[in-house]
């Protein structure tokens, strides 16, 4: 657990008190609710979270809801949860991705005998709350080689119609000739100029798990998801990114895109990178030294001025110990570093209400542990800051 210096302890209690005595982000404690537990439901295991907070201020929480233990190829729904403000009440568990076959599975998962023919595997659940219009945009893939786009105008209630948009991702040939797609997982984000923007990772299916080796780009749309493009490679396949994948995106100030990637490299760091509008001239991948990757999804989002929090297992190599990272320089530096889940953690993803509150929804408990839960973590700037505080 790292330590907070004097200046940051002043900053986030600041922060903390502009908040209302009675508002989440006001308690120093830190609350956890289960939301998903494997086993329930008619599923065996929830896997990859993903939260965002709508503009009517609604906490979305999805997944893929897995119907049996097989791992990433095998039969997967996506869920979706809704809470009111504070995440004290929610509503029941929403199937929310549905296309009409007939389905076909990719046969890359086929040729290493992945899954099963019949499988249908919905996976990589993204969503962006629209700040300018109040719209929820939805995207989700199929197989591993299916891309869709569908939105929400009532807050999450219900969705539109998934319209394909798999030939965006045709746009990469010419620089990767993929045979697996994934978008996020987690959840996109709008920039300032209300550019949709979706990390998504691509791999020739070759290597292990079909998902490898990969690389990593973005997809974004100018015109509130009417339309999607496809940005240039970010993070190319080296021996200083090895097999690149799951990727979250902030804006900074000066409206520049700074990306945080999982590699297999053997520095075992978080990669960075920067682009001007999110889609083209990438700086070139860094390993910072104080993000550690076991080799995990993790998540970052901005959360006032200058400041970023970001979440991942604090470990070299094992999912467990999953940690909130702040920085106050804009990625530059994390000098503080609080564990929010001691014991076998893995993906997770963040997001920050109106009132303050930070939210996140991560993976609890390991394979060998069942049932694995997802939780939703629930916290203030000021727990984060208080070494104390539990």
């Amino acid at each position: 657990m790292g330590e907070c210096t004097g200046w940051t302890r002043r900053k986030l209690l600041k922060l903390a008190a502009g908040c209302a005595a009675s508002s989440p982000a006001s308690d120093l404690r830190l609350t956890k609710l289960d939301l998903f537990t494997g086993g329930e439901g008619g599923y065996a295991l929830y896997r990859i979270p993903g939260i965002v907070v709508t503009r009517k201020k609604t906490l979305l929480t999805y997944c893929e809801a897995r119907q049996t233990g097989r791992g990433d190829w095998g039969p997967i729904d996506i869920l979706l949860r809704r809470g009111a403000v504070g995440g004290q009440t929610w509503s029941a568990p929403q199937k929310i991705a549905n296309v009409e076959g007939p389905y076909r599975k990719n046969p890359v998962a086929l040729a290493q005998n992945l899954a099963g023919a019949d499988d249908v595997t919905y996976h990589n659940p993204v969503a962006i709350p629209d700040e300018q219009t109040g719209a929820v945009h939805f995207l989700f893939c199929l197989e591993y080689m299916r891309c869709f786009y569908m939105r929400s105008e009532d807050d999450g209630i219900s969705f539109s119609k998934p319209v394909e948009i798999t030939g965006v991702f045709e746009n990469f040939r010419r620089h990767y000739d993929w045979k697996v797609l994934a978008t996020g997982p987690g959840h996109g984000i709008q920039l300032r100029n209300g550019r949709l923007l979706v990390p998504v990772w691509l791999s020739t299916g070759a290597g292990g798990h079909a998902h490898r080796p990969s690389v990593v780009s973005t997809i974004y749309s100018d015109n509130a998801g009417r339309d999607w493009k496809a940005g240039g490679i970010a993070v190319p396949n080296t021996p200083d990114s090895v097999n690149p994948s799951e990727t979250m995106a902030v804006q900074l100030q000066d409206g520049t895109v700074l990306m945080n990637a999982r590699s297999e490299s053997a520095h075992h760091r978080r990669l960075l990178l920067r682009s001007k509008d999110g889609a083209s001239g990438w700086s070139p991948a860094e390993p910072h030294p104080e993000l550690l990757e076991p080799i995990c999804m993790a998540s970052m989002i901005r959360l006032s001025g200058k400041d970023l929090i970001f979440s991942s297992p604090h470990h070299l190599s094992a999912r467990r110990n999953l940690s909130i990272k702040l920085s106050r320089d804009e990625g530059k530096t994390w000098p503080v570093n609080k564990t929010l889940e001691p014991g076998p953690s893995a993906y997770s993803d963040l997001a920050a209400g109106a009132d303050g509150a930070i939210y996140c929804f991560y993976e609890r408990g390991s394979v060998e542990e069942l049932p694995r839960k997802l939780t939703l973590a629930t916290f203030s700037p000021a727990w984060l800051e208080d070494q104390a505080a539990g």
